[in-house]
């Protein structure tokens, strides 16, 4: 494309710019374009495997001003992270009477950031929902502001060719929107219409013929497709349906039966499901939303948003109950997608909107697989046929009284680079934990977090993980020197690792937990860093988890941590939350009391052990081969057992969920009081906080009738407290003024206040985890960051 510029007098000058950043596939070149023609310079810009070069000539006012609009007034999708300005020799470069836009150039590795997958903007929207645009109720309307990126695009530079669409040429009218440069879908490389682009197909299962005379069979494409997948769900059934970053699972929200067989189906017993609602509005009567919470959910990143339910008989604005079984909180989001707005719009209701797959397997993204692992779980399929390069759930945040908190990072926010506070000689592949796997590249001064990728103890989400490792470091042109992994020796990413020919970096879990959490800080000095979760290896062979670490990138020092005891059954003592508890009551009131206060909790808490499994618990509990751990998870995890909470769980901290959730009903001023319940003895070089004694008090009033919930809020605020005290302690021994929470026990926002306000109270600058996850989606980061550290 090549446009005369216009007319410029004075002294002439020439520059080329590298502009750095994400800056392909957001529409950055024809911004570029448009500036320079406007104020009469001539030259060009290109995409290469670095980003985005510029050459321009004209008087030096004018381009001083381009360089300003570049850096200051970027596309909504743009990040601008550096421009590099070099001062060309005129006398050695031909003089060019136009400004244009050039052919990208492979110059070798990648180095450029790839855009996020963003929501649909408000003219495609407007475009959809208007009968007489050529797109009217299309659903693969996009322009240079909206549309999928990281999902289709299969190496950079980013041009059609290199993403899924290349399969789909142009027809006329598209072709001349995208070499037009006054139009906003120039250079829109997913850009297509009724007439060329992917389309829509219906495919039905064990619903043939359910929906009565004028239902729609097998193979009925575009707009009669989606008809048929409306009327599916309006009639109570289970959709597959295809969208930006794999399947989803569709059921009407407000259904009881619906919900209920879409959890029987995929085999979910109580982990809540996620739903998508109509409008801002309708996401209003559904829970209670303040100003951050709106914000989050209606930003281009469209991420679910957990938030306080408002709750009416056990139904939310005819949300069935059973989206959230036994929880304050439910999970919204709004439509991403054109294919989303059309679905909602048509059901007029919302929908349950949850990954597409069995529980704890990676969700469907190829047509094939979705029909093998779906096809038995719905009544019908939505298909499309642009393929999903990488799989990609939806990403989850959380609105607390102080911030957003990422839980969850994926579509919108993968694979947005993260700035790391110092420049790293290396090529780093960090590969992560176990559970809620993510892996991260570093290179220069940035690090770049995949998408989530699950737990790698399913065989498919292992096969996951290893295309995300080729993918992302293929995408980002990391050839890694160096690969980073827990300590951990049985985790299937630390034996990846260890078959890799690599430089290996053993990172313990907690110290990578706390990295992390500098890392989203922007945080080079020392701090002290709590890591609160439910399970880490640490370097003695016991399974940490309640830690207190004076730690920078380069090295970590435990200094505190919860008392240890024995965690009876491995794993075990994980899916079934009574065994802690009856090893915390055995610590604090011994063996026969614990025996006797497991066997009352059965009544409140339907089945569980008979007394001989209990006390062959116990028995265990005292043997010194059974393994110890400092974890406050389990805590947690046998503190919700003790007040009649579920025995045996379903989901990963579904007790401690559970466990929150009770005390967030309760005034702050109506928990019980537990003060000075948790000692701290030890020495000065390894304190310990022990919390036996408040786990006698709490067995006292749940054996005198008192309510679960004040007793739940009074845990809370004592461990909490006890927490500041020890971290006050051991900062001011240490000569260190800034705290880091991190570990998965600080997504509890209770505990989190408690322990924020305490410190800061206390004179302290305090961390708290937003951008990248304080549970194990975070490792990876941490883990890169201290790799990259290395001299």
């Amino acid at each position: 494309m090549t446009t005369q510029a216009a007319g410029a007098t004075g002294p002439m000058s020439r520059q080329r710019l590298r502009v750095s950043g994400t800056v392909q596939g957001v529409g950055f070149r024809p911004f570029v374009y448009r500036h320079a023609v406007a104020l009469g310079l001539s030259g060009y810009v290109l995409n290469d495997s670095e980003g985005v070069l510029i050459e321009v000539e004209g008087p030096k006012p004018e381009i001083d001003q381009f360089t300003q609009l570049i850096r200051t007034d970027a596309p909504p999708l743009a990040r601008v992270t550096a421009v590099q300005i070099e001062q060309m020799d005129r006398a050695g470069v031909p003089g060019e009477p136009v400004f244009r836009i050039l052919d990208s150039v492979d110059r070798g590795a990648a180095d450029v950031p790839v855009s996020i997958d963003t929501t649909t903007c408000p003219d495609c929207l407007a475009e959809i929902d208007d009968p007489a645009d050529r797109r009217y109720r299309y659903p693969f309307t996009n322009c240079t502001n909206c549309g999928p990126r990281y999902t289709i695009v299969l190496s950079v530079p980013y041009d059609r060719p290199a993403t899924t669409m290349a399969g789909f040429p142009m027809c006329d009218r598209c072709a001349a929107e995208y070499h037009d440069p006054a139009d906003r879908r120039f250079h829109a490389q997913p850009n297509a219409c009724p007439a060329c682009g992917p389309s829509l197909t219906w495919q039905t299962f064990g619903c043939a013929g359910a929906l009565g005379d004028d239902a729609l069979g097998d193979g009925v494409l575009g707009d009669d497709a989606l008809r048929a997948a409306v009327a599916a769900v309006v009639a109570g059934q289970i959709v597959a349906m295809k969208g930006i970053g794999g399947y989803h699972l569709v059921a009407d929200a407000t259904n009881a039966a619906a919900v209920a067989e879409l959890r029987r189906r995929k085999a979910r017993d109580d982990k809540p499901f996620a739903v998508m609602v109509p409008s801002l509005e309708a996401a209003h009567r559904v829970c209670h939303l303040d100003e951050r919470a709106v914000a989050a959910l209606s930003s281009i990143r469209r991420p679910i948003v957990l938030a306080r339910r408002r709750m009416s008989s056990g139904i939310t604005d005819d949300i069935a109950d059973g989206v959230a079984p036994g929880l304050p909180e439910i999970g919204v989001m709004l439509a991403y997608s054109p294919l989303h707005h059309l679905l909602l719009g048509g059901v007029d209701r919302s929908l349950v909107m949850t990954s597409g797959n069995l529980s704890d397997e990676p969700i469907a993204h190829h047509d094939d697989d979705a029909a093998v692992r779906l096809g038995p779980l719905v009544d019908g399929m939505l298909l499309h046929d642009r393929p999903i390069h990488i799989r990609c759930d939806d990403s989850v945040v959380r609105s607390t009284r102080r911030r957003v908190q990422v839980l969850r990072r994926s579509r919108g926010y993968a694979p947005e680079p993260l700035r790391l506070p110092f420049r790293t000689a290396h090529q780093v592949l960090a590969v992560g934990a176990e559970l809620k796997s993510t892996v991260s590249v570093a290179k220069h001064d940035w690090v770049v977090p995949s998408h989530h990728i699950g737990d790698l103890e399913h065989l498919a989400t292992y096969r996951s993980f290893l295309r995300a490792v080729d993918h992302l470091a293929h995408l980002y042109g990391v050839v890694p020197d160096v690969v980073a992994h827990d300590m951990h020796p049985e985790y299937l990413s630390s034996k990846f690792a260890a078959e890799l020919d690599l430089v290996t970096v053993a990172v313990q879990h907690h110290h990578a937990h706390v990295a992390a959490c500098m890392v989203d800080h922007s945080r080079t000095e020392p701090v002290l860093g709590i890591a609160y979760d439910g399970l880490g290896y640490g370097p003695d062979g016991s399974l940490w988890g309640g830690e207190v670490l004076v730690a920078d990138f380069a090295s970590a020092r435990r200094v505190a941590h919860l008392l240890p005891v024995r965690m009876p059954g491995g794993t075990a003592a994980i899916r079934e939350p009574w065994r802690m508890a009856a090893v915390w009551v055995s610590m604090a009131l011994g063996a026969d009391v614990a025996a006797s206060v497991v066997h009352r909790l059965q009544p409140a808490a339907g089945t569980g052990p008979d007394d001989a499994t209990v006390r062959a618990v116990l028995d265990l509990a005292e043997r010194s081969t059974t393994p110890l751990t400092t974890s406050a998870g389990r805590l947690f995890d046998a503190v919700a057992a003790l007040l009649g909470g579920r025995q045996r769980v379903s989901y990963e901290a579904q007790a401690a969920i559970e466990l929150e959730a009770w005390a967030t009903t309760v005034d702050p001023r109506d928990a019980r009081r537990y003060d000075d319940l948790i000692e701290i003895t030890g020495d000065d070089t390894s304190l310990i906080l022990d919390p036996a004694p408040l786990i006698g008090a709490i067995v006292d009033d749940v054996h005198a009738g008192i309510d679960r919930a004040p007793i739940a809020a009074g845990f809370h605020d004592a461990f909490g407290r006890a927490t500041v005290e020890l971290a006050c302690t051991v900062a001011t021994a240490e000569g260190i003024d800034t705290v880091a929470l991190t570990g998965g026990v600080f997504q509890n926002a209770r505990l989190t206040e408690v322990v924020e306000s305490g410190l800061i109270a206390r004179g302290l600058n305090v961390l708290v985890h937003t951008r990248v996850p304080a549970n194990d989606g975070g490792i990876s980061i941490g883990q890169a960051a201290i790799a990259a550290a290395l001299s």
